[in-house]
């Protein structure tokens, strides 16, 4: 009884429009003092949800990634990737999502990667004759690789919370990241030789492909650094952050695309977004200690248990309660509500925290793009200048296609396990 009347609160508040942050702090408060518990639990919990050096990387990946937007890169690592690519039948396609997928390695951020390709591939595309809803589709869903293919802020604090290894979560996502990636590529060459009137590039003399590819390397080799360095064990997650603020300046300061009005707007966008995930973080503490004292998370692991007996009908529930949470919620805001309440579930069902978590960032990738409030559909269409149900329409084939690798992973769970365990 009483989880169901914390859950009917929880979704009335949401539902009439309460900020996330503020829904799960005001009702974890109101659960603490209907049980004569000091008030004072609320800022000790409060701080304690910053008590980890690790956060310090969600606000200097974001960072890093907001100066790469403000700076321009994309255009260059775009140009260089379809000189390569763009006279292939659907290669502006192919060019949009293999962008994508590099910049994904430096920023963590599905929005900042949407954003930053999106703001160059959307008229190169269109002006090719690719159908626009495909073309808003198409980077709408690209930009989700950037919360899959680490680093990945979500990651990240999914590692925060249940204390896994955010090394092993990265690792765990790329082989995912690049099977989702290719099923793009894949669909954007097919979309092309069907019959669909896109015209193709000029094929890019030697000497263009190479000034193209020189201008963008810079980007290529922070990539190559900030993942590298982590999985080599040369430095950690925030460190790698630190490290990459300082290049990403130092390359767009030295391609000449920075002024001072472009970084304050980088810095001040970074804050904003910042403030936004740690108030969240905040709110979901106060609620989870509440959850905790209620003893409600050892209770739905006690009812999984007894009602639930397989894995598979686990993953399933978790999986359709995600789909509808994500026409409502954004990816963090999922991550807080769920995960103190699934975890202690994992361990009784023998499902793997790591692979779990994959299945759940890739849920969260579906969040970004499905209506009424997918984050991926209002920055396209804010970067097009279009209608959102522009974006909608586009985005079918590709949320379809991330269910398919949601199968994979759920299938042969050794292709996210492999890297981090078996290499």
């Amino acid at each position: 009884m009483t989880v169901a009347l914390i859950i009917f609160a929880l979704l009335m508040l949401l539902l009439s429009g309460v900020p996330v942050g503020f829904v799960l702090g005001g009702l974890g408060l109101g659960m603490l003092l209907l049980a004569d518990m000091s008030p004072l639990m609320v800022p000790m919990a409060m701080y304690s949800s910053f008590d980890s050096f690790i956060l310090l990387s969600v606000p200097l990946f974001l960072l890093m990634s907001n100066i790469l937007l403000q700076g321009g890169v994309g255009k260059d690592l775009f140009n260089a990737v379809q000189t390569w690519v763009g006279h292939w039948p659907g290669g502006l396609g192919i060019a949009t999502i293999a962008s994508c997928t590099i910049f994904s390695a430096i920023s963590g951020s599905s929005v900042a990667t949407a954003a930053t390709i999106g703001s160059v591939a959307i008229k190169e595309m269109t002006d090719r004759g690719y159908h626009r809803p495909f073309v808003l589709g198409l980077i709408a869903a690209g930009g989700t690789l950037g919360i899959l293919i680490p680093p990945s802020i979500p990651m990240i604090v999914y590692g925060v919370i249940t204390e896994e290894s955010i090394v092993d979560l990265f690792l765990a996502g790329i082989v995912p990241g690049l099977i989702m990636a290719g099923s793009f590529i894949i669909f954007s060459f097919l979309y092309a030789t069907l019959g669909k009137a896109c015209t193709p590039v000029p094929k890019a003399t030697k000497s263009e492909r190479l000034a193209a590819t020189w201008r963008a390397l810079p980007i290529i080799i922070l990539a190559v650094i900030i993942i590298g360095g982590i999985y080599a064990g040369v430095f950690t997650p925030t460190e790698s952050a630190a490290i990459g603020v300082a290049l990403s300046l130092i390359i767009v300061l030295a391609l000449k695309t920075m002024n001072w009005e472009r970084f304050k707007k980088a810095c001040i966008d970074t804050m904003k977004t910042t403030i936004t995930i740690f108030i969240i973080m905040a709110g979901a503490k106060v609620f989870g200690k509440a959850i905790t004292l209620y003893q409600i998370p050892q209770d739905i692991s006690m009812f999984v248990t007894m009602h639930i007996g397989s894995a598979g009908l686990f993953i399933l529930a978790v999986c359709l309660v995600l789909l509808v949470m994500g026409f409502f919620l954004e990816s963090i805001s999922m991550l807080l509500i769920m995960m103190p309440v699934l975890y202690p579930s994992l361990a009784p069902l023998g499902i793997d925290p790591i692979w779990f978590g994959i299945i759940f960032v890739i849920m969260i990738e579906c969040a970004l793009i499905t209506p009424p409030v997918g984050l991926n559909l209002f920055v396209i269409q804010a970067v097009a200048g279009g209608k959102v149900m522009d974006v909608v329409r586009g985005v079918w084939p590709f949320i379809i296609m991330m269910f398919g690798c949601l199968l994979i992973v759920y299938f042969f769970p050794i292709v996210a396990l492999y890297l981090p365990f078996y290499l």
